[in-house]
């Protein structure tokens, strides 16, 4: 006797179970990022804070202090942009499935 799946149904184009693992994986992937992110940021503002205490970084003038701390704050914002990307992929996707999943079970009951 061969196990039948609970939502097997003919004309549904996607794994259930596949939906769940890019929707797990997309979770996953958005917080190794913001962590990736955020040691590429302290080790920048680390390598700055050091070269300008050993007296190897000599700014022209403030723009070039603000230029420099411009690309150092900048970094982060992607990674955040990245991060919430990757939780809205994941979050939209689980959405989707209970939409899809509600949809049918409405339709057995009508």
């Amino acid at each position: 006797m061969s196990k039948v799946q609970r939502n097997a149904f003919a004309a549904t184009y996607f794994s259930r179970d596949v939906v769940l693992k890019i929707a797990r994986y997309a979770d996953l992937a958005a917080w190794v990022v913001i962590v990736v992110y955020a040691v590429d940021f302290l080790l920048a503002a680390l390598v700055l804070s050091l070269q300008y205490l050993r007296g190897l970084y000599r700014p022209m003038g403030p723009t070039d202090v603000l230029t420099n701390a411009l690309f150092i704050l900048e970094r982060p914002f992607r990674g955040v942009v990245y991060f919430f990307a990757l939780q809205a992929i994941g979050k939209a996707q689980l959405i989707l499935l209970d939409v899809e999943d509600n949809t049918r079970r409405g339709a057995r009951r009508s």
